[in-house]
């Protein structure tokens, strides 16, 4: 069987299986030529395929942005990680429009193709969730900062890629292309961005059942998985790499932490300081959190409900750490300005630019949370210029 140019097969014998890896490049339509003809040849008893339950679902269902309850994202507090997941998405999507094949194809057309045969299918990535969240709990936070301002700014960027550039998209795979990313400018949790997850598929892929495996990975992750197999993981080990980390002590206590200072230096300021001073610095804690989350709504092109209700709610929810003032204007602004069908329908494609996550009511209702929470973080430490004159 001769290699194709964006493919590399492996065949590799371990432990009385035959384990045929093929390594692909998520956009190209040659991995899915490849993807397609080994399976038929081989006829393996199972296929195992870089993906997990969730990305599996996303290829699957092109609707499931119709079937969306934003409302309820919010108030679960999970419209981070969703938008995470839309930025994860968007990066995936601009790559494909400049090769001209949807990422992802190729692990679609391998579990399909084993599918339609009849094989068993075995999805062997660990959930992307999981990796971010380890990578992102296991670093400081001037580094979180960093990461997360350069994803946020490469979102948008615009340039053309030269052929070089496009001849090295289709050798590699998007995602891997944005945990390396992740993992330059983080290379203190390269380990878990990318080794990982290489130990993860590996142990997965040689306890898969069936005598003749066929497992379709990024080309990224070959040498790795290569290097893995022979080895038995530990299920101590296993177990511990599939865990999602405990938050860090700190950032449970630090929301605590600033209402309790802001009370305590009002207290203070009441016994101790010049009392004529506390209502000019409660007006001064009310306008620059109110003021700075109202600006950020309007920035996410809020409806100007919205705005208000950033302005009064930010001063509050500062004080509370159990809601945020995002919660607050997303909800309003999800129910003043509801997504309509078209906009959950176009949610895919308005990602790759700057003006569709503007435009697009779903995503601007992420942005409003997003810029209406900023603003009120920063309008709590500017506030601390004038607390501190209490005493």
């Amino acid at each position: 069987m001769s290699d194709q140019p964006s493919s590399d097969i492996q065949r590799i014998f371990l432990d009385g299986k035959e384990i045929i890896l093929v390594g692909t490049a998520h956009i190209s339509q040659d991995s899915v030529d490849t993807v397609r003809r080994v399976i038929e040849e081989e006829s393996p008893d199972t296929v195992c395929v870089e993906l997990d339950f969730q990305r599996r679902q996303a290829l699957k269902d092109q609707s499931r942005w119709e079937n969306l309850n934003l409302i309820q994202v919010i108030r679960n507090g999970q419209a981070p990680f969703l938008l995470a997941n839309l930025a994860l998405a968007s990066f995936q999507k601009r790559m494909g429009l400049h090769t001209g094949v949807k990422p992802g194809a190729e692990l679609a057309a391998a579990a399909d193709e084993a599918e339609n045969r009849g094989m068993r299918v075995e999805l062997v990535d660990r959930e992307i969730r999981t990796t971010l969240l380890r990578a992102w709990r296991k670093t400081g936070l001037w580094k979180k900062l960093n990461l997360v301002s350069t994803l946020v700014a490469s979102l948008f960027e615009t340039q053309k890629l030269d052929e070089e550039e496009l001849a090295r998209l289709r050798q590699s795979d998007t995602l891997s292309a944005m945990l390396e990313e992740m993992g330059q400018l983080l290379p203190s949790v390269k380990t878990i961005l990318v080794d990982e997850r290489d130990l993860y598929m590996a142990h997965h892929i040689r306890n898969a059942p069936g005598k003749r495996i066929v497992a379709v990975v990024g080309a990224a992750h070959l040498p790795g998985i290569v290097r893995q197999l022979p080895e038995d993981v530990p299920s101590e080990l296993m177990a511990e790499i599939s865990t999602i980390p405990e938050k860090p002590r700190m950032s449970k206590v630090l929301p605590w932490i600033i209402p309790a200072v802001v009370v305590a230096l009002f207290v203070a300021g009441f016994f101790l300081g010049d009392r004529e001073r506390i209502a000019g610095a409660a007006l001064a804690w009310v306008l620059a959190n109110g003021l700075l989350s109202a600006l950020g709504a309007i920035v996410a092109l809020g409806h100007p409900l919205t705005v208000a209700t950033a302005f009064v709610a930010a001063p509050i929810t500062s004080l509370n750490p159990t809601v945020g003032a995002g919660m607050v204007t997303g909800l309003v602004q999800a129910f003043i300005a509801s997504p309509t069908v078209r906009d959950l329908e176009r949610v895919g494609d308005d990602l790759v630019s700057w003006k569709g996550w503007w435009g697009n009511r779903m995503t601007r209702v992420l942005l409003v949370f997003v810029f209406s929470s900023l603003g009120s973080a920063a309008g709590t430490i500017v506030a601390f210029g004038w607390l501190k004159n209490l005493l």
